[in-house]
This record gives structure tokens, sequence and C-alpha cells, in this order.
């Protein structure tokens, strides 16, 4: 019997869930929250400790994980601004559905670009019957709480997660698999503003001296990390009433169901959009009885882009030419926990364009290789800015724009860090001596390479790519990172001028393209696009 296929993979979700709280090397931020639905995937399956996205922006991320091949390879799929997606590149999903598999998604998929959610079917396969104001879970519950309470504001957003579920069941012929993606973004920007506290309990102040070295410890700022840590929270608990629907109707079982997230935080320096572990480390657990054995602990490197083939793997379907990915099931199919396949001891990454760079609209192109113990970024063009153009603000001496200007520009300062409380203090703070030299890490331009000793700089706060006790380990990092490029055509390495320099994938975005993401984002997201564009309606 060929099995149902379910990934649940939550927006802007890092590595924060608490299953991870007892493993060797992580933080302890997993102390503070409980998530026991994606806690029970793992231990009623497989536990991933080194799993990473192939690139730290949700567009190109989502384009290689559902065709199986490196971001790079995927057209304007390889960007966000101006992305567009190539119909011609064959996608797990829709190979499942020409094998006969009922498929369908709820939420996002991938946006945002002119062809949204193509890869999946686009609109035909879309099921949402109930709503999508999960979506922006913090605030519909803060809304509904003058007539209802806590418990019930919250138990309305599970009965819509619930409800578009069982109408993408309902849609399913008699007794055919089905391979159903769920995608909420209400850990993506932006949350309401102390509803880690309000909503679940969690208090910010609890986060003091937990906070990676790179971010000010300070109350503004561990409250908006809070906030996040409640939409983990708010995820885990959707996740449950997949998990118990599954149960109900006798599916889960014969269901392979994978549970991750498309890179880090967003709105904090140097997390989305950066090549570091904030940005690139993801949990995940999968769960499909009979074939992974409870209780494991994985901590081979894994790019979710590998999951493409695993999903043709499990169905039984030939992968198409083109999808460069490998598949997990050696690993799924092992009773081994630890490093099970000796070679998957690395994994790449690497990022264009995201958002809008004002000086000539030109990408902040990076690639990185991720060891046990080391972390080696190449940054292509260091004389650009990485997390966006200052528009200005790269004066120390400046006098700080008022708070709630900086709370309402979106997309000119820094504007590939999400808007939010973390960006605005740190903008608004900047020349305060305690702060300039975090301010410099997360904001200020990077040399070309960056080497960090992960055993002695778990925060890669200290750059030893230029220390002569390091030389060899650089060489040798450069050298098996330049070997993958290659290897994958990167256009980076194997074109002069890239690609990426030029139209469509650098300068100018298309008009096209911003009357589409603007409709987009009034219908879907009316308060990003207030932020965004503005209150005209498109």
């Amino acid at each position: 019997m060929r099995p149902n296929i379910v990934f649940a993979f939550a927006d802007d979700w890092g590595r924060y869930a608490s299953a991870y709280r007892n493993q060797p090397g992580e933080g302890t931020l997993h102390e503070l929250i409980e998530t026991p639905n994606f806690d029970r995937v793992a231990e009623e399956g497989a536990l991933f400790l080194n799993a990473h996205v192939p690139a730290p922006s949700c567009t190109p991320c989502r384009s290689s994980i559902l065709s199986g091949r490196y971001f790079w390879q995927t057209g304007l799929g390889a960007i966000l601004a101006g992305a567009r997606w190539d119909e011609s590149i064959p996608t797990y999903p829709l190979i499942l559905e020409e094998a006969g598999y009922h498929i369908g998604y709820t939420y996002k998929v991938w946006t945002p670009g002119l062809t949204e959610h193509a890869p999946y079917g686009g609109e035909r396969t879309a099921y949402e019957s109930a709503g999508i104001r999960f979506n922006e879970f913090s605030e519909e519950v803060t809304k509904l709480l003058g007539d209802k309470s806590v418990a019930s504001a919250k138990q309305e957003m599970y009965e819509e997660v619930r409800g578009n579920f069982d109408s993408f069941l309902d849609a399913r012929p008699d007794d055919t698999p089905f391979c159903y993606w769920w995608g909420p973004t209400n850990t993506h920007r932006t949350w309401e503003r102390g509803s880690g506290k309000q909503l679940w309990d969690l208090d910010p102040d609890d986060l003091k001296g937990r906070m990676p070295a790179f971010l000010p410890d300070v109350h503004d700022i561990r409250e908006d990390f809070n906030d996040y840590l409640g939409e983990c929270v708010a995820f885990d608990m959707g996740l449950g009433v997949i998990l118990e629907r599954l149960e109900e109707i006798g599916e889960l079982d014969n269901t392979l169901l994978v549970v991750s997230g498309d890179h880090g935080i967003p709105g904090f320096p140097r997390g989305k959009c950066n090549l570091y572990n904030i940005g690139t480390e993801v949990a995940m657990s999968v769960r499909w009885p009979g074939h992974v054995s409870p209780g494991r602990v994985i901590n081979d490197f894994v790019n979710l882009m590998d999951l493409a083939p695993t999903f043709l793997d499990a169905a039984g379907v030939d992968y198409p030419e083109g999808m460069t990915a490998t598949s997990l099931m050696p690993l799924l199919n092992s009773t081994e926990s630890g490093r099970v396949e000796q070679e998957r001891d690395f994994v790449v990454t690497g990022r264009e364009r995201h958002m809008l760079a004002r000086e000539g609209h030109l990408p902040y192109p990076q690639r990185a290789i991720r060891t046990d113990g080391f972390l080696y970024i190449h940054n292509f063009e260091p004389d650009r800015w990485p997390a966006g153009d200052p528009d200005g603000l790269d004066d120390d001496d400046a006098v700080p724009p008022p708070w709630e200007d900086i709370l309402t520009n979106y997309l000119v300062v820094y504007g590939d860090i999400d808007l939010g409380p973390t960006k605005a203090w740190m903008i608004y703070n900047r020349a305060r001596e305690d702060v300039k030299p975090l301010f410099q890490l997360g904001f200020g331009k990077r040399p070309q390479e960056e080497l960090y000793d992960l055993r002695k700089d778990p925060d890669y706060m200290v750059n030893v790519a230029y220390d002569d006790e390091y030389e060899q380990v650089r060489a040798d990092l450069y050298s098996r990172l330049i070997a993958v490029l290659e290897e994958q055509d990167d256009p980076r390495v194997t074109e002069s001028p890239s690609r990426f320099e030029f139209p469509p994938y650098g300068g100018p975005v298309p008009e096209e393209w911003h009357a589409e993401n603007k409709r987009l984002l009034f219908v879907k997201d009316p308060k990003v696009y207030a932020m965004v564009y503005g209150d005209e309606a498109p």
C-alpha cells in the first residue's frame, strides 16, 4: 500500500522545539516552550539534529524543496523579489498527482511571485474553505478576546485547521493515497506584541541570559523573541489537529509525516536571510511506522531539498531528470541513531536576492558550508550591504529617527531584515557604546570570507578566517564548497559575470511583479500590505 505523505511546514520557524532541549550542543531556549506534537512525531519516529534549509529566504527555499534541486538551479525561483516559477521544472507534488495521488495544500506553499503556488498546482489544489486566519494566529486570537476566553479563541483557530484539512480529505477519491502540504505563516511577521505572555504564559524575562550573544539582552528584544516562541507553540498546536484527524480516519500509521520550517527567525539580525546557524538551522522530525524506528536521533547533515526524492521514493515513483538532491530513505530505513551515512558530514547553503537593494537593485550573494565543527561563509560582493541598504542610517552619529517612523518603514532601511521591535530597537540605539559592536555584526558590511569555530564559538562571534592558526581549515572548507558549486553548476562560480547580476535576477524588479504582489498582499495580508506599499489599494 502506498503511503500518504503529509508535510507540515512552518514559515520562518527555526529550530525551537522542546524535543531538542536535552540534545548536546543545544541552547537553553528549548527549555522555555512545550511542543508536545512535534515531540510526539520525534518520539514515534526520528529527530534530526542537523537539518538545514538550502536558502534562508522563503521563495528560493521552497523552490528547492519542491523541485529537489539547489535553489540556483530553479531559474527565477532562486530569488524572492521578482520570482517567477518555471513550469518546465518538475516538482514532487505534481509528479505524485500524475502517479495517482490526491494532492492539496492549505496556507503557503510558494509565494510571492507572478505564478503563486504554481509548483503545487496553483489555486486548483488549494483547500482553505474554513479560512486563513491561522496565518495571523496571535493577532486573530487577540481580536476575539473581548467576546471569548483565550482558550475558546484559540479553539476557533484550531477548528479552521481541521475544517481546511477536512475539505481536502472530503475531495479525495476513495482509497486514493494523498499528499498534503500544511503551511501556516504565523511564525512569520507580524505577530501581536506581548502575545507570548498573554496567550501562552511565556515570560520574556525568562529569556534573560539565554539570548544569542549577538543580540542585546534587553527586555524589548526578549519580549519580541518570546512572542515568536509563542507562535512556535501555536504552530505545534495546529500540528496536533492534523495528527488527531489522521488518527480519527485511521490513516496516521500509513502516513509519512515530516515536520519542519523554511529557515530561521524573522526580524532579528543574523537570523532569516543569513547563513549563520540561526538563519539556516531548522527543526525536523519524521514519523512513518514500519519504516522509521521510534526514538531515533539522527545527526547526519540534511538539506531540506532532499525531501523531494524522499517523497518520490516512498511512493515508488521515479525521479525526474534534473533532480539533484539525495533521498533520505537510507536514513529513514536504518535502525541506527547518530551519523548513519558518513558522507553526510556537511551541508551547503546560499542566497541571492531577497528583498529590494537600493543600490542598483543588486543581490547580496553568499554561499556557505557547514560541518560538525565549523561554518565557512563566502561573501562574493563584500562591498554591498548584507542586511539591505541602510538608506543613510549607516552613520553612527546620526540622530535616530522617531521610533514610530522605524516601526512603519518596512522596505527602505535594511530591507532584508523584517520589520519588528528588535530591528527598530537596534536602529534606534545603534549609537550606544554597548550596542555599536552588535549592530555592526548584524547590519554592517562583512569581509569576503567568514570562518567560525563552532566548538569554541557557538554564536559565531569571532571570525577566524584570517587567522594563521585556521588557514588549513579555511582552505579545505573553501575547496569543498567550490567543488560542490562547480559540480552543481552554480552561476556564481561557473559564469563570469554571473547571470544573478543582471535582469531579471538583478536590477529593477518588473512592475508586473509588484502589481501582482500588491494584489495578493492586499487580499491575504492587508497589515503587511500597508507596511510595504502604503494604504492605497492596488
